[in-house]
């Protein structure tokens, strides 16, 4: 049977005070912290925030002797900006269903805010992305409670990367062209500003020129080449078959990867 454990509503960082632990005499069973494992944010993958908001699901494992009476996990940048499971009353304990008298399995999903004219700070007290400086690695905080309610409080269990989105166009041209003429490819690559929630210039980033061959299934580098100060992508190659070209950039430490759609090239 799946519950969510009602627990009251909890405020401040963590609030750690919500489950004290009984004074009374310590048992063997007690002693023992519950364990976490299995954690899994966003199945694994970068949570990638644009201009406006972005959700994502987390999951974990909690065990201990007794059982496991709630879950909590955050994601804490700074004050005032950490993601925590959607609820209303702002509470971030997850779902448990026990799998067995020892292990429950939890899950929770996360909606995080770019601050700004659609969502205000004063409308979130938390899931928010206020400066562009917050991309980048951030703590993953746990807190398990067992059914003695001996408890494991960790703040940095793990870590996660929250990045900001990038955008990528490409356009092939002239369309058809002769075999063995010269192709000319173009496209630019911006960059979510979380202050100004618009999409701007990434520059002097490389971006590599693709090619997959009409009835192909791989797609082969043709170049690498490197993006302007406005962004811009400016490449030329030469038609051989038809075929699609795309732009490819690998990503940074605070900005995600990202391909462009595909261009298809009649060649004549």
């Amino acid at each position: 049977m799946r519950m969510r454990t009602t627990l009251g509503v909890v405020t401040g960082a963590l609030a750690l005070t919500a489950f004290a632990v009984p004074s009374a005499q310590v048992t063997a069973a007690e002693s023992v912290q519950p364990t976490v494992s299995d954690v899994v944010i966003n199945g694994g993958k970068p949570i990638v925030a644009g201009t406006g908001s972005v959700t994502f699901k987390v999951s974990l494992n909690a065990s201990h002797p007794t059982g496991v009476k709630a879950v909590w996990l955050d994601l804490f940048r700074s004050l005032g900006s950490r993601f925590v499971v959607d609820d209303i009353n702002g509470i971030s304990w997850l779902d448990c269903t026990p799998v067995s008298a020892t292990t429950s399995h939890c899950q929770g999903t996360m909606t995080g805010y770019v601050v700004g004219a659609d969502h205000p700070e004063e409308d979130h007290s938390v899931n928010l992305l206020h400066s562009n400086g917050q991309a980048g690695t951030w703590p993953v905080r746990v807190d398990a409670v067992a059914g003695d309610d001996s408890r494991l409080w960790n703040e940095d269990f793990t870590a996660h990367k929250v990045l900001r989105a990038s955008a990528l166009t490409v356009n092939a041209s002239p369309e058809p062209i002769r075999k063995g003429g010269t192709l000319t490819v173009t496209g630019r690559l911006t960059r979510a500003d979380w202050e100004k929630e618009s999409y701007v210039a990434l520059a002097n980033q490389y971006v590599k020129l693709q090619y997959k061959r009409s009835g192909g299934t791989s797609w082969a580098t043709l170049k690498t080449i490197k993006s302007s100060s406005t962004g811009a992508l400016k490449t030329t190659t030469t038609a051989t078959y038809d075929g699609s070209y795309r732009f490819v950039y690998a990503g940074a430490t605070t900005t995600s990867a990202v391909t462009s759609r595909e261009d298809l090239v009649d060649v004549q």
